[in-house]
């Protein structure tokens, strides 16, 4: 093989990394790709790591021990943050979005991979912290969030369903009440979820809670704990929730004759980090 060069590496290394997003690549794994030595790799690794950050793109992470490594990891700075959303925002509001119910045309927006990809940049670097093992969604709308939000935290995502599905095996199912008062039926594998696994919880609406409530309770009959709530969008009114410790993208409010919509930014988005 002819001796690669240094940029070739790094881009190489570059696309190695960001493609699998929180997945430890050791320095070994490199120099066997590239026939270098671990100087030679670790010195790339720290030009590549001053680049990724000087332009907030990201982050890269030596992990130390006999399995480490190195990983990139999604990281959307708060303003970056608070710009992109703002500017979703303003594209949201307005009269002709506006649908019965208090609800807002949203699918659209959905599904855009580039709008619905920084989504979950976003919601990820909020909870890399958690460590989760996986995220949870209710179909359908939420989906294509929640498989962003997974994929940049590097972990599988788990559907839950309105009705029990052949192709699924045995299920555990619940009842629970939406939040316009009615009871819902979710269902899921027992095969998706194993006991004692860390879960988030990432949909595209939260209004009530009822059903943010249901996927808790989903994960308490398996034995998972939640250890985040995260929706692209959450109503200002009812101000209490079903649910507590949640974070939105976006806030919602409607005039007394529904017929405004007015989107903002939530409120955490406001930090400088």
């Amino acid at each position: 093989m002819d001796k690669i060069r240094r940029n070739e590496r790094m881009s190489a290394m570059m696309k190695i990394l960001t493609a699998s997003p929180n997945k430890i690549f050791t320095l070994s794994y490199f120099c066997d790709l590239f026939g270098a030595a671990k100087s030679t790799m670790s010195e790339d690794i720290d030009i590549l790591r001053d680049v990724v950050s000087r332009f907030g793109l990201g982050e890269l992470e030596t992990v130390t021990g006999a399995a480490g490594g190195v990983r990139y990891r999604t990281k959307v700075r708060r303003p970056a943050a608070r710009q992109f959303i703002s500017g979703l925002c303003q594209q949201l509001s307005g009269s002709q979005r506006v649908l019965p119910g208090g609800f807002l045309y949203t699918s659209d927006v959905l599904a855009d991979p580039e709008i619905v990809d920084r989504m979950g940049e976003i919601i990820a670097t909020e909870y890399f912290a958690t460590q989760p093992d996986f995220v949870l969604t209710m179909e359908t709308k939420g989906i294509p969030v929640a498989f962003s939000t997974a994929q940049a935290l590097g972990v599988p995502l788990v559907i839950a369903r309105r009705k029990s599905k052949a192709y699924e095996g045995s299920e555990i199912n619940i009842n629970y009440v939406s939040g316009s008062g009615t009871i819902g039926t979710m269902s899921l594998s027992r095969r998706a979820v194993k006991e004692g696994s860390r879960c988030l919880i990432v949909d595209d609406f939260l209004k009530g809670g009822g059903t943010a409530k249901g996927m808790v309770d989903l994960m308490r009959e398996f034995g998972a704990e939640v250890v985040g709530m995260a929706f692209v969008m959450s109503t200002a009114k009812p101000l209490k929730k079903r649910i507590s410790g949640e974070k939105s993208l976006m806030v919602l409010e409607l005039d007394a004759d529904a017929e405004t919509a007015v989107v903002k930014p939530a409120f955490w988005l406001n930090g400088d980090t």
